[in-house]
């Protein structure tokens, strides 16, 4: 099966899934048949599915994340001021590190809109389906919604990564609080803690709140390096730590809080 047949396969599997799919016709362009395969995934609840999807869909999504081009943490370059803290603007699903940071919502199974620019879609889209499945098992033995300032760890599977780490940030509405500065503290914290447990050596940030749920971007940075700092201090197994920007005014306050 070639990657255009892979693509194609996953796609009508998905549109069989769902009644209410069956009559659409698979697109003939290849942009829009991502978008839709993209899509599909992104609204598909958590249930189970065939050995042989998900055989097939790891290796398509492993080839897309092979062809998009993957960056090895080792070659980035520290700051000026800690050797152990590093600050790296692109696409985090393309990060080859032991664990990214995903910036999740209180019921940690991704975002359901097809194809949202946060970074909760952008990982559970590069990432597959399991993804979802094992957020879902997560939170069933759980039994609630995932609160604020805390994290959970999953497998990254089709990621360049090992590990995906979700955490719920504050939400922002109004005026910035100390609650609010102190539930970010404790994203940054749970996830280096957690992180830690299980022999994580290299772990990448996004930039946690700062975007739907409007933590304004200078505090974050700033409540984001002092926690981070701080619990190196006391923590030598943790080598490197990425503040992950996609934005050039994210990365313009890192760089200059950094030097």
């Amino acid at each position: 099966m070639t990657h255009d047949e892979q693509r194609e396969y996953l796609i009508q599997v998905l549109l069989t899934e769902e009644p209410r799919y069956e009559k659409m016709k698979i697109p003939k362009d290849l942009e829009q048949q991502k978008l839709l395969l993209r899509s599909l995934m992104n609204v598909r609840p958590p249930r189970p599915i065939s050995e042989e999807f998900l055989r097939i869909q790891d290796e398509y999504l492993s080839e897309e994340v092979r062809r998009k081009g993957v960056v090895d943490s080792d070659g980035l370059e520290p700051s000026p001021s800690d050797i152990r803290i590093f600050l790296w603007k692109g696409d985090i699903t393309t990060l080859k590190v032991d664990a990214i940071v995903n910036a999740a919502n209180s019921a940690l199974l991704g975002c359901f809109q097809p194809c949202h620019s946060c970074i909760d879609n952008i990982i559970h889209s590069v990432s597959g389906i399991q993804l979802r499945l094992a957020c879902d098992e997560l939170m069933r033995k759980q039994g609630h919604d995932e609160p604020t300032g805390t994290a959970k760890i999953t497998p990254a599977f089709n990621l360049p990564c090992k590990y995906v780490l979700h955490t719920v940030g504050p939400i922002v509405q109004g005026t910035l609080t100390e609650t609010h500065r102190r539930q970010l503290a404790d994203c940054y914290r749970s996830c280096l803690k957690l992180a830690a447990q299980h022999e994580v050596k290299s772990i990448a940030f996004c930039c946690i709140s700062t975007g739907v749920f409007c933590f304004p971007q200078e505090e974050a940075a700033e409540i984001a390096i002092q926690t981070v700092r701080e619990y190196l201090r006391s923590d030598t197994q943790i080598n490197q730590v990425i503040f992950n920007v996609f934005k050039q005014k994210d990365y313009d306050i890192y760089k200059g809080k950094l030097s």
